[in-house]
């Protein structure tokens, strides 16, 4: 599902380019060691919470741990030509309800913002474990329906509605009912 480098793969390069150590790491993220292990191993596939954690501790945004090269000029991406898609679901085999990224900026140097077309398959558990970290988030129903528990708040949207909210507020998007859907969706977290 990863390009060429896995977000584990790019998060240990990063970590030693820093002179850190797991526990290091662990320590300023506020996460558990053993995660950042597991991560690292390929073991665990992290949600976006823990990878922006991880890249404030680091200095580096979000879209670091997908970018290969880093370019200066404008992304173009072509219809049928998307980046392969990385699965953030925190687990480590594929099951329905996860969400497949297909970067729309990957390799942009110094951007502010991660544009992207997401793939969220049915749910066959309906236990949503809501996630927070700072930030916003732009997203647009393409097909299908999503259902977003915002807060106490729960929103169903369909082709053509959006949301924007702010990502500190416990949150969890999945799609709606038994078909998958897609979402154009932006993500902004300062680092």
């Amino acid at each position: 599902m990863i390009g060429t480098t896995s977000v584990g793969e790019k998060l240990i390069q990063i970590r030693e380019s820093r002179n850190l150590s797991q526990a290091q790491l662990a320590e300023r993220s506020e996460l558990p060691e053993d995660l950042i292990k597991q991560i690292e191993s390929g073991d665990f596939i992290p949600s976006l919470t823990p990878l922006i954690k991880i890249g404030r501790a680091l200095g580096v945004r979000l879209g670091t741990f997908l970018d290969d090269v880093e370019n200066l000029g404008p992304i173009v991406n072509r219809k049928g030509q998307l980046a392969k898609a990385v699965r953030f679901a925190g687990k480590s085999k594929a099951s329905s309800g996860e969400l497949d990224f297909h970067a729309l900026a990957q390799n942009k140097s110094g951007r502010h913002m991660e544009p992207f077309l997401i793939d969220i398959l049915p749910a066959t558990d309906k236990d949503y474990p809501l996630s927070t970290h700072e930030g916003e988030e732009f997203m647009y129903v393409l097909s299908g329906q999503i259902e977003i528990f915002y807060g106490k708040d729960r929103y169903q949207l369909e082709e053509g509605d959006s949301i924007y909210l702010d990502s500190i507020v416990p949150h969890h998007v999945h799609a709606f009912g038994d078909a998958a859907a897609r979402i154009l969706a932006v993500v902004y977290a300062p680092f």
